[in-house]
């Protein structure tokens, strides 16, 4: 059985400190993203978009090139939430689309410790998109219950976070059987208990915004174990909640699952994977985005994605992806360790 929850946080706390803060590990290395679409020689107008990480305060994103054969191409930012992508177009028909995009990511470990003695109120109006759950639609009042539960006699921000945090790890298991990262269908996840990545971190992030925490997705890309690799498949999704006094902090119940369904690891290990989670993430994942529900810019035809990890692309008005994920349109990403 695990410790209690918040125990193991505030261990946590000791454990890492500031001195663990002053070693966050780095990585560093080039991802190259080949895209051959495999849309109709006679397609007329092929438009196509790719997430384009920026450098930000964990990350830094240098050495970007883009070539291929396209007619047109450039760098756009939907106004929402600040998705990024890169989108490029061709307006007759062809016998290859193609394109490379290169870049350079500098990584680093996030280990987040110090947190504030004293909360400050929050600001409710400047978070208010993040403490949204109106697209919920009926789901919306079975998740309050469950977070009115999860929370009750939790006055702060941060003992209500390790408390959804606890509740999603202790009820929350790892399917690998589902298809990418997941679709977070929230009332199907509450009474199956189960997914991926983005299942899961939206289960936690409903949860948080219920209980009057704001937080948010965030979607990326992990590198590789080895130096260098495909990673095609390798999108990841963790997440972030609102800490008056401090900001944004991150957790990833997810990976604390993935830990324990991969490893069968001994409960001290995986007591201490569940702190190390909250409040930190490892050097090996590149942030895309914290877009939900997006619809890019220049918007698709197609209606808004789920979320936005994955290229997504479109022949004469119509999506060209079989799915969210789209592994059927033609593309590669690699990684090589610098």
């Amino acid at each position: 059985m695990f410790k209690s929850g918040m125990l193991i946080i505030m261990t946590a706390l000791v454990v890492f400190g500031l001195a663990h803060q002053a070693m966050a590990k780095e990585r560093q290395g080039i991802v190259t993203i080949q895209v051959n679409l495999n849309a109709p020689a006679d397609a007329k107008n092929t438009r196509l978009w790719v997430p384009y990480p920026m450098s930000d305060k964990n990350q830094d994103i240098t050495g970007i090139s883009v070539n291929g054969n396209y007619t047109g191409m450039g760098v756009y930012r939907e106004p929402k939430e600040g998705v990024t992508s890169l989108y490029a177009e061709w307006k007759e028909p062809v016998r290859d689309r193609t394109l490379t995009y290169i870049f350079t990511v500098k990584r680093k470990e996030v280990v987040t410790r110090d947190f504030p003695k004293t909360e400050l109120p929050i600001s409710v109006e400047e978070l208010k998109q993040y403490l949204d759950n109106s697209h919920l639609g009926d789901a919306e009042k079975r998740v309050k219950e469950i977070a009115a539960e999860i929370t009750k006699d939790k006055k702060t921000v941060l003992d209500k976070s390790s408390a959804v945090y606890n509740w999603v790890v202790d009820n929350m298991r790892r399917d690998p059987n589902v298809k990418g990262c997941g679709l977070y269908e929230i009332d199907k996840l509450l009474t199956a208990k189960a997914g991926k990545c983005a299942d899961i971190h939206s289960v936690y992030v409903t949860l948080s915004r219920a209980a009057g925490v704001p937080a948010r997705e965030v979607y990326g890309i992990r590198m590789p174990r080895d130096k260098e690799g495909d990673i095609t498949k390798f999108q990841h999704c963790w997440a972030e909640f609102y800490l008056p006094g401090y900001g944004w902090m991150v957790v990833d119940p997810a990976d604390v699952l993935k830990f324990e369904l991969e490893k069968n690891p001994a409960p001290d290990e995986l007591n201490a994977k569940r702190a190390y989670f909250f409040g930190a993430v490892d050097e090996n994942r590149i942030a895309l985005n914290s877009g939900k529900h997006v619809t890019l810019n220049p918007s698709q035809n197609g209606g808004p994605l789920l979320y936005f990890m994955y290229p997504y692309a479109e022949i004469d008005g119509k999506p060209l992806n079989e799915d969210l994920f789209g592994f059927n349109i033609g593309y590669k990403i690699m990684f090589r360790e610098q």
